[in-house]
């Protein structure tokens, strides 16, 4: 079984120096990151090198490869581990042997955040996104927030940094329910399309947590007006202040004149003014979140022109359509989605700017149980939206196998099955998927497993093959 948390246990007083268990995510070396800017020691441990760790070194950082029970030293005050990892991981086992306060990394940002004022963005897809349109806007009014995303901010290079500013914006993760730890001054919730019913069992208990999460923001809550689950969780909320967005005619910040021809370009009214924009990102999901970060910093008290301005500012954020290279006229990007509701809105937004070419999608599935629920959902959406489809194997997390729960449960349900290949071997998907590519097309990983780790592989493929 893996790490979950107990939001019972009390925070200390002092971390003292810390030591993080899978501390290479963009999370949790985002909370490392802020800890050794206020003079922590910081170690830590993952099971492979990364850009995230390397940064962390520079900045003094002891970081070893692979978890062993000889990484926690002697000196360590406090613990912090990820959900991801399991209950047998020897430096978690030791930590407890030892009786060190063991906190989960909400715990360690809960620490950190203190009692600046808090916002809070949740959501089953848009979060890193709207988080870091969150702290951008927040920037160019002058705000100057501290923040921890799940996705390095193109602009700023990091994922996480302190501000001088009262306040403080986390991505807050519902997956395990740690976001109800935080005390949240504004809660954004971007939609709450059902996921992780492995953990809440329901659809009623996973929206319970978000009618539980909104009603506990202590100034304001932020609501899609066009998901049907924050519909459902809207209905039910006992809060004082709601705002919605969306394209619902009854929106409190409408969106409209939506135009996804390249960089998505929109309007949004609000209080009976139209306001326009152009964002530097694509897709109709990117206009979409765009309005909830507006409606974030309006309903802040901000002035609507400025908020949307410095919005418009934003580039993006890590493995959220992230171009790696170019070869022979292919390129070769990468994106964060694991939800078919993702698949399909990263594919669309592809799909306005690739002119054109073609969409070769290669998607890793994540989770055996999340695999087993939507692998019809998969197809559908894949076959919808990619010209071609490569499926790898799927990247168990946290999860044991499951008998039979391969990626050939997605390719296939596939109508056509002559536009998909379930291959297991990444050199074999590479060589595949480089045969087919043609001058133009689009090839783009789908996955928040390690998906990302192919693209050299693709890159190296094309150049065989193309150059």
């Amino acid at each position: 079984m893996t790490i979950k948390p107990d939001l019972t246990i009390p925070i200390p007083a002092s971390l003292g120096a810390v030591h993080f268990v899978g501390i290479g995510g963009s999370g949790m070396s985002g909370i490392a990151r802020l800890l050794i800017g206020e003079g922590h020691r910081v170690t830590g441990s993952d099971v492979r090198d990364s850009a995230n760790i390397a940064a962390l070194r520079e900045l003094g950082a002891e970081i070893a490869i692979g978890h062993a029970a000889a990484n926690l030293g002697d000196d360590v005050d406090t613990v912090v581990v990820t959900g991801a990892l399991w209950q047998d991981n020897p430096e978690y086992r030791l930590a407890l042997e030892r009786g060190l306060p063991v906190l989960h990394r909400s715990h360690a940002l809960a620490a950190l955040i203190g009692g600046r004022r808090l916002v809070s963005v949740a959501g089953a897809h848009g979060k890193t996104t709207s988080t870091g349109m969150i702290v951008t806007g927040l920037r160019a009014v002058g705000a100057d927030p501290s923040f921890v995303n799940g996705g390095v901010l193109a602009d700023l290079g990091v994922s996480s940094a302190a501000g001088a500013g009262e306040l403080f914006v986390v991505e807050a993760d519902e997956s395990d329910g740690s976001f109800l730890l935080y005390d949240t001054a504004v809660a954004l919730v971007t939609n709450v399309d059902p996921d992780h019913l492995d953990h809440y069992g329901s659809r009623d208990a996973f929206e319970q947590a978000f009618v539980d999460f909104a009603d506990r923001a202590s100034e304001l809550v932020v609501i899609s007006s066009d998901d049907a689950g924050a519909v459902r969780v809207t209905e039910r909320l006992s809060h004082e202040r709601v705002i919605t967005f969306g394209e619902a005619s009854d929106a409190t910040v409408r969106l409209h004149s939506v135009v996804t021809d390249g960089p998505v370009a929109f309007s949004v009214a609000y209080e009976g003014v139209d306001y326009s924009a152009r964002l530097r990102v694509p897709g109709h999901h990117n206009a979409v979140n765009a309005a909830g970060a507006f409606a974030v910093l309006v309903g802040m008290g901000f002035d609507p022109a400025s908020a949307l301005a410095g919005i418009e500012g934003f580039s993006g954020t890590g493995r959220r359509f992230e171009l790696h290279g170019t070869v022979g006229g292919v390129s070769v990007f990468d994106d964060y989605a694991h939800h078919p509701t993702e698949v399909a809105a990263a594919l669309a937004a592809a799909r306005t700017v690739v002119g054109d070419g073609r969409i070769i999608a290669v998607h890793q599935p994540h989770t055996y149980s999340r695999t087993q629920a939507f692998a019809r959902e998969f197809a559908e959406v894949l076959e919808r939206y990619a010209d071609e489809t490569v499926v790898l194997d799927v990247y168990g997390a946290r999860e044991d196998p499951v008998p039979g729960v391969t990626g050939a449960l997605v390719s296939e349900r596939f109508a056509d099955a002559s536009h998909v290949a379930f291959l297991a071997d990444w050199q074999e998907a590479a060589d595949h998927t480089a045969r087919i590519a043609q001058a133009g097309d689009y090839v783009i990983t789908l996955g928040c497993g390690d998906v990302y780790r192919i693209v050299p592989q693709l890159l190296g493929s094309l150049e065989r093959e193309r150059g």
